[in-house]
């Protein structure tokens, strides 16, 4: 059995590489996209909206709709993509703890 300054040591080492793994995340750009690229969303890792583009096609003030429609598909592809790679590089350290 670890004794307790070992298992503190152990905390500390991984609460580091936690908070280095979320600024990783939150310095990287995630690109999300509609269907046929027409709205791309550009989100950085710690979910906050960099840019946002339309394509000409998709501006129609007669269908307001579909360009709201396409820019929140665009943004949730982002989210989820963010969501994955949260996953991904911080679910490892669930296997690691070591309590």
């Amino acid at each position: 059995m670890m004794n307790m300054q070992n298992l503190m040591k152990q905390a500390q080492k991984m609460q580091k590489q936690m908070e280095a793994k979320q600024n990783e995340l939150a310095s990287t750009t995630f690109t999300g996209k509609s269907a046929q690229d027409l709205v791309v969303a550009e989100l950085t890792g710690d979910k906050k909206v960099v840019s946002l583009n339309f394509a000409e096609a998709v501006v129609d003030p007669e269908d307001i709709e579909t360009l709201q429609d396409m820019t929140i598909q665009a943004i949730n592809d982002a989210l989820n993509q963010i969501d994955e790679a949260t996953k991904k590089s911080l679910g490892a350290f669930a296997g690691k703890l070591p309590f």
